[in-house]
């Protein structure tokens, strides 16, 4: 089990229970217990989770958005899944405006290396496109970064996205059904979905299967808003089928 693995199983384990010990971690694992130590360390500085004597516990209030550090632990493989299935969708020449995040991330990192101009919409996303040169055109919003996400929320954000229209809008999500549509967990954050989503002729949706059947606090719009969702297999397929049925085309990878 590779340590980006490891990791991933032990945000979840203490995400799902509330906490863990050492023990626990490593008999799920099968790591030894220094390396857990080592693991819950590492985790406990990058804001995963908070650790305790003999464990770890969570850091996350039930309702709460999942930080931004932990969920780039969770379904590292679907969402690099996902993001090449959209990075596919998307044509040479095309202008594409990239939500926030860790499944737009994903994206940005294939999109950096092809001929196309891209506007980020987080901190993270507009430094791994234009870190190292290459085909890719980066444009760069305003906006005020939202503390840990790196998300671009506020009037100059809304701004940058009434100026300008795009091929494609990758949009993500913190929830989605047939029957609430589009959410989010911020309302700033739902604000700008909602003005990307009007700023662009193609609307891809980019969610992971525990996003679907979920419904956050924020709503940006009804699911027929979405020209394509890009999933993954552990989707249920009761959403999958509301959501065909609405019109919108849904790809399973």
């Amino acid at each position: 089990m590779s340590n980006a693995d490891r990791h991933g199983l032990i945000a979840k384990a203490v995400r799902d229970s509330g906490g863990a010990t050492v023990q626990e971690l490593a008999g799920l694992t099968g790591a030894s217990e220094m390396t857990i130590r080592r693991d819950l360390d590492t985790l406990a500085a990058q804001g995963v989770l908070e650790r305790v004597r003999g464990g770890a516990r969570t850091l996350l209030l039930r309702g709460e958005e999942p930080p931004f550090a932990l969920r780039a632990h969770e379904a590292i493989d679907a969402k690099r899944r996902i993001a090449a299935r959209i990075s596919a969708l998307i044509a040479d020449g095309e202008s594409v405006l990239l939500d926030s995040g860790t499944t737009c991330l994903e994206v940005a990192r294939l999109l950096r290396e092809r001929p196309v101009t891209v506007m980020p919409l987080s901190l993270q996303a507009i430094h791994l496109v234009g870190e190292t040169p290459g085909p890719a055109t980066l444009v760069v919003p305003g906006g005020q970064p939202r503390a840990a996400e790196g998300a671009l929320t506020g009037p100059l954000t809304l701004a940058s996205l009434a100026a300008l229209r795009f091929d494609t809008a990758v949009i993500g999500c913190c929830g989605l059904t047939a029957a609430d549509g589009l959410t989010a967990y911020d309302l700033d954050d739902a604000a700008v979905k909602k003005a990307g989503i009007a700023s662009a002729r193609r609307v891809v949706a980019a969610a992971d299967g525990s996003k679907l059947g979920h419904t956050a606090y924020a709503h940006v719009g009804p699911a027929s808003l979405l020209h394509t969702l890009v999933t993954d297999t552990t989707a249920a397929a009761g959403e999958v089928a509301a959501l065909e049925d609405g019109g919108t085309l849904v790809q399973t990878v």
